[in-house]
C-alpha cells in the first residue's frame, strides 16, 4: 500500500495548490481526481471557460456597436458559434494541461478515480473500472468543491433546461432565454447569450440582483444591464417548466405566491448557486461531520471532526470563489507541514465579470449599518475619470468606505470597466491595515482608471480634485 504525507480529494483550485505548497514544504504528496481532466469545475466547466465566452461575446458586441464611433468601419460581424466554443475549449485545455504539468514539475502523484476516506489515515480509491485501492497517508485535505443547485421539481437535462455547464456548451443563441438566479453566475452568462443576439430575462427570488453585495452598487448595476437589454422579474419564482412543447412553457409566480404568469423560452439556465460536493465521499461513515447546509465542519485551522482529516473550499464555510479555496489551500499545507498558515477573510475580493465589471472587497454599508459601525464614504464617478472619458466607458464609479475614527479602509467598491483589476490596489492597502489618507497620498499614473480610486479617497476626506 502507497503511502504519503498527505492525500487531497479534488483537484480543483484549492486542491492542486493544496498538493503544490505541500510538496514545495517536503512533503510526499498525492492528488486524487474523478474526472478525466485536473482543474475541478473551475478549469473545466466554471470560471475559465465562461471567461473566454464573457471576452469572445464582448468583442463580437463591440465590432457590431462600437467600432464605428471610433472611427473603425468593419461590416457586421458574423457569429461563427462553433469557432467560439473551440476557442473556450482551447483555453480550457491550455489550463488544464499546464495544471498537469505542475503535477509532475512539483512530483505529486496523481491516482484517478473517486475518493472515499476510510478512516484516520486511509483512502480508498476506485476507478472507471470499479477497480478500488487503498493508500494510507498522514493527512487527507478534503477539497472536493461544489455542484449545481437544483431546482425542486425541474429537471435539468443540460440541452433546454441546463446549469452553468450546459449554458457553456449550447449549438446554437437562445431565441429567449430566462435565467433562474440573479446571482453572479447567471449575470455573466446571461451576459454572453445576450450579447450573441438572445433576449433575456431573469427571474430573482429576493427584491435585488447579487445579494451580498453593496445596495447602492447593486441598484446602478441593475439600470446598467437594463440598457443593455436584459429584463428582470425580482420578487419571483419558477415553479415549473413544461417541457413538452417545442418552446418551454415557464411558470413565474410572486415570492410570496400569488396569480402564477406563463413566460416562452428556447433555454432555461438554472442559477440558484451551489452546494457542498460530499456524494461518495464516506464522511458520515467515517465520522466527518457535516453542518445543516451539507457543509464539512472545520475548526480555525481548518481540521474536521476525524483525525488527521482537513478540508478546504466550496466543501466549507465562507464564500464559493475559486482564490478563497487557493488561499485555503496553502494555508492547510503549511499547518500540517508544522508552519503558520492563515487566511485574512476580510480580504477576499469578488467580481462580476460582466461590462462593466462589479468588483468588492470588504464589508458593504449595509454590513457596518448593522454592526453599528461609524463610517465615512467616498464616492467617485467615471464620468469624471479622464481615461474613462476619452475611451467612452464612463458607466460606474468607485466606493470607499472609511472608519469614522481611524480612517482605515473597510470596504471598496467599484463598478466600471476593468473593475476586477482594479480592486486589488484596495486588497493590499486594506491587507496592511491602511487609511484613505494612505490611498489618497499614493501617486497614481495619469491616465488612468485607477485614478478614480485615488479620487474616491480623497473624497472620504472631502477634497477630491476632479469633481
Amino acid at each position: 500500500m502507497a503511502t504519503y504525507d498527505l492525500v487531497v480529494i479534488g483537484t480543483g483550485p484549492g486542491g492542486y495548490v493544496c498538493a503544490i505548497r505541500a510538496a514545495q514544504l517536503g512533503l510526499k504528496v498525492a492528488v486524487v481526481e474523478k474526472n478525466a481532466t485536473l482543474g475541478g469545475t473551475c478549469l473545466n466547466v466554471g470560471c475559465m471557460p465562461s471567461k473566454a465566452l464573457l471576452h469572445a461575446s464582448e468583442l463580437f458586441e463591440e465590432a457590431g456597436h462600437s467600432f464605428a464611433k471610433m472611427g473603425i468601419g468593419v461590416s457586421a460581424p458574423k457569429l461563427d458559434l462553433p469557432a467560439m466554443m473551440n476557442f473556450k475549449q482551447q483555453g480550457i485545455d491550455g489550463n488544464v494541461k499546464g495544471v498537469e504539468y505542475l503535477m509532475k514539475k512539483n512530483k505529486i502523484d496523481v491516482l484517478v478515480g473517486k475518493g472515499k476516506i476510510l478512516g484516520t489515515g486511509k483512502v480508498e480509491v476506485t476507478g472507471a473500472d470499479g477497480k478500488a485501492t487503498s493508500v494510507e497517508a498522514k493527512s487527507i485535505v478534503i477539497a472536493s468543491g461544489s455542484a449545481v443547485a437544483q431546482l425542486k421539481g425541474i429537471e435539468i437535462d443540460e440541452k433546454r433546461v441546463v446549469s452553468s455547464t450546459g449554458a457553456l456548451s449550447l449549438d446554437k443563441v437562445p431565441g429567449k432565454l430566462i435565467v433562474v438566479g440573479a446571482g453572479v453566475i447567471g449575470l455573466e452568462l446571461g451576459s454572453v447569450w445576450r450579447r450573441l443576439g438572445a433576449e433575456v430575462t431573469v427571474v430573482e427570488f429576493l427584491d435585488r440582483i447579487l445579494p451580498g453585495m453593496d445596495g447602492e452598487v447593486v441598484k446602478q448595476f441593475q439600470r446598467i444591464l437594463e440598457k443593455q437589454g436584459f429584463a428582470f422579474k425580482l420578487g419571483a419564482k419558477v415553479t415549473g417548466v413544461d417541457t413538452s412543447g417545442a418552446k418551454l412553457a415557464v411558470k413565474v409566480e410572486a415570492a410570496a405566491g400569488g396569480n402564477p404568469e406563463t413566460l416562452e423560452a428556447d433555454v432555461v439556465l438554472v442559477a440558484i448557486g451551489r452546494v457542498p460536493y460530499t456524494e461518495g465521499l464516506g464522511l458520515k461513515e467515517a465520522g466527518v461531520a457535516l453542518d445543516e447546509r451539507g457543509r464539512v465542519v472545520i475548526d480555525d485551522h481548518f481540521a474536521t471532526s476525524l483525525k488527521g482529516v482537513y478540508a478546504i473550499g466550496d466543501v466549507v464555510r465562507g464564500p464559493m470563489l475559486a482564490h478563497k479555496a487557493e488561499d485555503e489551500g496553502v494555508a492547510v499545507a503549511e499547518l500540517i507541514a508544522g508552519k503558520a498558515g492563515h487566511v485574512n477573510y476580510d480580504v477576499i475580493p469578488g467580481v462580476v465579470y460582466t461590462t462593466p465589471e462589479v468588483s468588492s472587497v470588504g464589508k458593504t454599508e449595509e454590513d457596518l449599518k448593522q454592526a453599528g459601525v461609524a463610517y465615512t464614504v467616498g464616492k467617485f464617478p467615471f464620468t469624471a475619470n479622464g481615461r474613462s472619458k476619452v475611451n467612452q466607458t464612463t458607466d460606474g464609479f468607485v466606493k470607499i468606505l472609511a472608519d469614522a475614527k481611524t480612517d482605515r479602509v473597510l470596504g471598496v467598491h467599484i463598478i466600471g470597466r476593468e473593475a476586477g483589476e482594479m480592486i486589488h490596489e484596495a486588497a493590499v492597502l486594506m491587507e496592511f491595515g491602511g487609511s484613505a489618507e494612505d490611498l489618497a497620498r499614493t501617486c497614481h499614473a495619469h491616465p488612468t482608471r485607477s485614478e478614480a480610486i485615488k479620487e474616491a479617497a480623497l473624497t472620504v476626506g472631502k477634497r477630491a480634485i476632479h469633481m
